[in-house]
């Protein structure tokens, strides 16, 4: 009888001690979906404001407007797409220098004739 007691309180120490592993792990995970969001918006935010990320924006954009410049009157419709979509990934456009705000007003516009129009600025 003495062994089935013994037995008995191992086990349920065993269990006491897994359902108290299990309450502090879930109260990571609540916390963590609690907090994450925010940590993750805020982490976000610091990126788009940084120096490199807005060149690399200009830069991908600058890329962007030259192949449009080659690209035929078809893959224009697709190039406009994506360069509409990437630049409003940008907050603040005002900052972007004064051609590339130039060039996505001609896109915006759709300007059929984008080489007579909008090459020169």
């Amino acid at each position: 009888m003495d062994l089935v007691k013994g037995i008995g309180a191992f086990l349920l120490v065993v269990f006491v001690l897994l359902g108290l592993t299990w309450v502090v792990q879930g109260n990571d995970f609540f916390m963590y979906k609690m907090f994450a969001p925010r940590y993750e918006a805020v982490r976000r935010e610091t990126v788009e404001q940084s120096h490199a990320y807005r060149q690399g924006m200009v830069q991908n954009l600058e890329n962007l407007q030259a192949q449009y410049i080659l690209a035929t009157p078809v893959q224009r419709g697709g190039l406009a797409t994506i360069i509409l979509q990437r630049a409003g990934d940008i907050p603040d456009q005002e900052t972007l220098p004064l051609h590339t705000r130039q060039f996505l007003d001609c896109v915006r516009r759709s300007a059929p004739a984008y080489e007579q129009s909008c090459q020169a600025t």
